[in-house]
């Protein structure tokens, strides 16, 4: 038997199918049974800057100038924006702290003196927090050798001692002796080692760190960077062993804070290049919060 073919019953066909599907995705817009941002978790936006420079020519993608960090920051400010630590993300989970309705957190990498030069007064000027995450083996030998020279030189103990006096910063634990893109590529597992020799290098190293940390500034860091962003898996288990709540990575992504104390191992940031303007990077930062 054979059926014959009607074009304008399979157009109305095709017509009305397309009608219930818009119909279906107009319904969960409307009644919000798709995921929303407030079901994600709370935004959250992560500046990453490294060096604060008094020099233009020395600018790159690591090296910004105190005069761009505070456009950044008065940008922050006049829109609103407050500056969370790690410790707040805790009390919002752990006790239901709540959060500034519009939140960012502020991070700096490998503890250079300039940090302190400039970063600090700033943040104060602007009543803004911030992290700074230090390198061990940089402040046991590198900032004692050369010290005090804000174009290149790391902070001494004595510096983060007077650094957290001031109140505006958490400190973050950046491996003792791993921050190294070569062989191993910061304290990423090699893929020869098994799981128990990579986790107790991992244990020496950081562990050294956070022990010296409490010999000279009396605190134990709560959150650890990455080294160059290089991630393993096996490395998490090692840092919550250690006392660590929170991990910096180096991926360009938004974060979403929840409920769930797990979401604050692995937050993104967005680097700090010289090469954007305040409000070519706030675009990239807050994305579509961006105004």
């Amino acid at each position: 038997m054979y059926c014959c073919f009607n074009l304008k019953k399979c157009i109305a066909i095709v017509v009305a199918s397309v009608m219930v599907l818009m119909t279906c995705c107009i319904g969960i817009s409307v009644f919000g049974k798709e995921e929303s941002t407030e079901d994600r978790g709370v935004f959250l936006p992560i500046i990453m800057y490294h060096s604060i420079v008094d020099n233009q020519s020395a600018c790159n993608d690591y090296t910004v100038t105190p005069s761009m960090v505070e456009s950044d920051l008065k940008y922050l400010k006049e829109h609103g924006y407050q500056t969370v630590t790690v410790q707040d993300l805790l009390n919002y989970i752990e006790f239901d702290t709540p959060l500034p309705e519009k939140c960012f957190m502020l991070t700096v990498d490998d503890g250079f003196y300039n940090n302190y030069t400039y970063l600090v007064p700033l943040l104060q000027k602007y009543e803004y927090s911030g992290i700074i995450s230090f390198v061990g083996e940089f402040t046991d030998i590198t900032a004692v050798n050369d010290p005090h020279v804000p174009e290149y030189s790391y902070c001494t103990w004595e510096d983060i001692q007077s650094i957290l006096d001031t109140g505006v910063i958490e400190l973050g634990n950046h491996t003792y002796n791993m921050h190294s893109n070569d062989v191993r590529k910061g304290c990423s597992k090699f893929s020869y080692e098994t799981e128990d020799d990579y986790k107790n290098i991992l244990l020496s190293d950081v562990g050294k760190l956070q022990d010296e940390f409490i010999q000279n500034v009396g605190v134990a860091p709560i959150v650890f960077a990455y080294p160059y962003g290089y991630i393993s898996k096996e490395s998490v288990s090692v840092l919550k062993s250690l006392g660590f709540k929170a991990t910096l990575t180096c991926y360009e992504r938004p974060n979403y804070i929840t409920k769930d104390a797990d979401c604050l191992f692995g937050l993104d940031r967005y680097n700090r290049s010289s090469k954007y303007s305040t409000e070519e990077y706030m675009q990239k930062l807050l994305g579509e919060y961006y105004e």
